[in-house]
Formats: C-alpha cells, sequence, structure tokens
C-alpha cells in the first residue's frame, strides 16, 4: 500500500521547525487573476521561441510530417490538461506535480515525478536561451552559449521581482511573439508551393538532395518532443498558491492556455510547410531565412528581433516557474535542514529569492551542453512526468477527495487509462541513450529516498497546502 498524503496541518507540526529547517507554513501571496496567470502560463510555453527554437528540429527529422505530428501532440496534450486540471484544482500547490502526485498516489511516486520536473525546469530554460544568438544575428553577432547563459542571467534578476510586475512584462512581449508568428504564418500562407495533402505527405529530404519516407515509428518518437511543444502550460499549477479563487481559475488557465498556444504554434507550422519552396528548405528548417524570402531583410530582421525578445520573456517566466518548485521542495521538507531553511527564503517582492538563483545559475551554466542531449532528456522526462500525472489524476476520486470541491474532468477515468497506455508505448520508442541518462538520474533520486528520505516521514517530504485551499 503506497504512503499517500492527506494535507498536513503546519499547526500542529512539531517535529519540523527547527532553527535550520524551513518555515513549513510559509506562504505566496495570492496576487494574479486568470488574465495574469494566463498571460505568465502563456509566457511561458513561450509559442514563437518554440515555433523557432523547437520546430526546426522537427521539420529536419520529420519534414511534411512536422504539422501532424505536433497535431497529435496537442490532442494528447488536452487529456493531459484535463488531468492537470483536475489535480491542480483539487491539490492547489506551489509544488506542482509532485504535490499532486504525492497526495493521491503516494510518497515515493510524488518525490520521483519532482525529480522528472527539476529535469525539465531546469533543462528547457536554457535549451530555448541558446536560440536567442539566432535570432539577434541581423543586429549582431553572438556565441549561442554565451547569448543563452546571458539570457538566463537577466531572467534570473528578472524573477527575483513582484509577480505582479514580470506578469505586465511577459505580457507586452508576449505580444510581440504573437504579432512574430503571426507574420510567419501570412507569409506562408500568402506564398504557397503545396496544398494540404502535404501535412500527410510523409516526407523529409536526405542527405544527397533526394526524398525520404517519414515511418509511422518516426512520428510517434517525435510525439515526446511534441508533447513538450505545448508544455508550459503546467506552469498555471505552479502559480496555483498565487492565483486568486484557485479551485476555479487554474483549470480556466490550464485549459486556455493550451488551446491559445496550440493555434499561435500549428497556423505557422501548417504555413511554413506551405510555403516551403522545396522540401530541403523545409527539412532545413531555416524559417528565418524564408521569411526574408518571402518578404525582405527588414521583416526578416523585425521576426527575428521579436524571437529574440520571446526567448528572454521564455526565460523569464520558466525561472519564476522553477523557482516556485524548488521553493516548495523546501517548504515540504525535502532537504537537509540547513537547505531547507535557505531555498524557503522570500525576498522583499515576496519572491522566493535564494531558489531563483538556485534555478537561474546553473540554467546559464546548462547552456554549455550538447543540444542533443538535452532535447533527448527533455523529451523523456516530459513523458515520464505525464504518465505519473496521469496515475495520479486516475487515483483522484479516491476516499475524501471523492468529496472535495474541485473541477472535475469529463470521460473519467477513460481518459488517464487512455493517456497512460500511450505514454508509455511513446516512452518505449525513445533513444536508449536518453532513457539510459533519465533513467540514471531518476535511480539515484530512489537512492536518496530511499536512504534519507523514507526513513524520515514524520520530518522528511511533507507535501503541504495553503491554509486557504486546505479550507
Amino acid at each position: 500500500m503506497t504512503d499517500t498524503l492527506r494535507p498536513v496541518d503546519t499547526a500542529a507540526d512539531t517535529n519540523v521547525g527547527t532553527a535550520v529547517d524551513a518555515p513549513h507554513g510559509a506562504q505566496l501571496k495570492r496576487s494574479i487573476g486568470v488574465v495574469g496567470g494566463t498571460l505568465l502560463t502563456l509566457s511561458c510555453v513561450t509559442p514563437a521561441s518554440t515555433l523557432f527554437v523547437v520546430v526546426p528540429d522537427l521539420f529536419g527529422s520529420l519534414g511534411t510530417a512536422t504539422a501532424l505530428t505536433i497535431a497529435i501532440g496537442s490532442l494528447l496534450c488536452i487529456a493531459v490538461a484535463f488531468c492537470y486540471s483536475e489535480l491542480g484544482t483539487l491539490i492547489p500547490s506551489a509544488g506542482g506535480e509532485y504535490a499532486m502526485v504525492s497526495t493521491l498516489a503516494g510518497r515515493l511516486a510524488g518525490w520521483l515525478v519532482f525529480v522528472l520536473s527539476l529535469l525539465v525546469v531546469m533543462i528547457v530554460p536554457p535549451v530555448i536561451a541558446m536560440g536567442t544568438a539566432d535570432y539577434l544575428a541581423p543586429v549582431v553577432h553572438l556565441d549561442p552559449a554565451l547569448a543563452g547563459a546571458g539570457v538566463m542571467l537577466l531572467a534570473t534578476l528578472a524573477g527575483l521581482l513582484d509577480l505582479r510586475a514580470n506578469a505586465w512584462i511577459t505580457g507586452v512581449f508576449l505580444v510581440l511573439e504573437v504579432i512574430a508568428a503571426a507574420v510567419v504564418a501570412v507569409l506562408g500562407f500568402a506564398h504557397g508551393h503545396r496544398g494540404p495533402g502535404s501535412l500527410v505527405s510523409m516526407q523529409v529530404a536526405d542527405a544527397h538532395g533526394g526524398t525520404d519516407t517519414v515511418t509511422a515509428m518516426l512520428v510517434v518518437s517525435g510525439l515526446a518532443i511534441a508533447l513538450f511543444v505545448t508544455q508550459g502550460f503546467s506552469t498555471a499549477v505552479y502559480l496555483s498558491e498565487e492565483l486568486e479563487h484557485p479551485r476555479r481559475n487554474v483549470a480556466r488557465t490550464v485549459l486556455a492556455t493550451l488551446a491559445i498556444s496550440s493555434v499561435i504554434i500549428l497556423v505557422p507550422v501548417v504555413a511554413i510547410t506551405f510555403g516551403a519552396p522545396d522540401l530541403a528548405r523545409l527539412t532545413g528548417g531555416d524559417i528565418g531565412s524564408m521569411v526574408t524570402a518571402w518578404s525582405n531583410s527588414a521583416v526578416g530582421t523585425f521576426v527575428s528581433l521579436c524571437v529574440a525578445l520571446a526567448i528572454i520573456n521564455a526565460g523569464i517566466v520558466m525561472v519564476i516557474q522553477n523557482s516556485r518548485v524548488l521553493f516548495a521542495s523546501a517548504r515540504d521538507q525535502a532537504w537537509p535542514g540547513p537547505v531547507n531553511h535557505v531555498f524557503a527564503k522570500l525576498g522583499r517582492f515576496g519572491s522566493p529569492w535564494v531558489a531563483t538563483l538556485a534555478v537561474g545559475v546553473p540554467g546559464a551554466a546548462l547552456c554549455f551542453v550538447n543540444l542533443d542531449t538535452l532535447y533527448g532528456v527533455t523529451g523523456v522526462s516530459v513523458t515520464g512526468m505525464y504518465l505519473l500525472v496521469a496515475v495520479a489524476a486516475l487515483l483522484s476520486r479516491r476516499g475524501h477527495h471523492r468529496h472535495t470541491p474541485a473541477w472535475r474532468m469529463p470521460l473519467w477515468p477513460a481518459v488517464p487509462v487512455l493517456l497512460i497506455a500511450v505514454l508509455a508505448y511513446i516512452l518505449t520508442q525513445q533513444e536508449t541513450a536518453y532513457l539510459l541518462w533519465t533513467g540514471g538520474i531518476t535511480a539515484a533520486a530512489t537512492l536518496y529516498w530511499a536512504l534519507y528520505l523514507r526513513p524520515r516521514p514524520d520530518t522528511r517530504w511533507l507535501v503541504t497546502l495553503p491554509e486557504d485551499a486546505q479550507a
């Protein structure tokens, strides 16, 4: 039987709160509504930077099947979003996935989800940030790793500010990146070289200028990255402690963000597929040069600069999200006492400033790691994390949770059951090296659990809810 958790009554907890432990009842302040939460969450999905940084790699391996793969991934994400919406309103904690899974599926499952989510939140920002150099090229030539590290440090400084201020900053940047995506879509459709049939033609250019067929297995393998393309909608769950009326607004923010981001990403991908002058240019994935060819250098420069701003925007929001995960883990006593105490510190603006530095600075260092490895580990981690969230959703109506006020998904339990089967299959189709990297990290985390966390059930890994959420 798993050692599932009920929300801990922090006032009655006498086993924690020593001089070196984190303040177990520490809470973030509720300061944003659905609009602010959606702006922050959309900025974390960062549709334009995903379109210009991640999607070109999909074009390189999937060619004309890229739009179909992203569409399938978006459909799968609807089921994932249903799980997040129900669990995020049932258990509104800054811990996000790990708080939900720990409470419903057991402390070990929650710990493993935390490790996977930590991998994702540490890797994704530098992956996006390294694309900055390509889109600043019309103005200045920079080394991708150095440019990415600079973006991460800038995002870390912005992450120290008040969350409401960051919502406005990211909102302005978000408008610019949506404009950039819209320009690409309009130009691509206006210069169409192929019709709707190309979306299912499953072709990619080979190294010799010929044509290869994209197999169904390649599409399934690409779904791990396709899930990552819209993955940021889960940010709404991380912000649930700072959303007003979380029982209602978390689900609204999750579902609205997924719908908007899917359109912003998928429509330009279809337009690029139609507008690429030949299969080799499409497979090359150089969207910037295609935009310039469709228009002129001035428009190409404008789009590139908008994308560069979008990447900075994404970095800011991701650092905000990631710091909340680390803050929540310290508050829930995941680490030795002195570490918990430091990571749970709140600054003058109400942000967890030490946790912000702890995720931002290593993120800058990761900009110097091989990009393919970062992509592969992220794809496996996201898929595994979604799989465990689906398991928790399958258990979300047991016992007293059945009667807890929360948004409830339609077609339960069919949705989580189907999702578990599909995600497990997608995992089996990933490259062995990436499975071994992720599996090795997970194994080390399990050892930490067995030797340190599990023997201390009364003082370590105590997943809690904010008092107003418990009420």
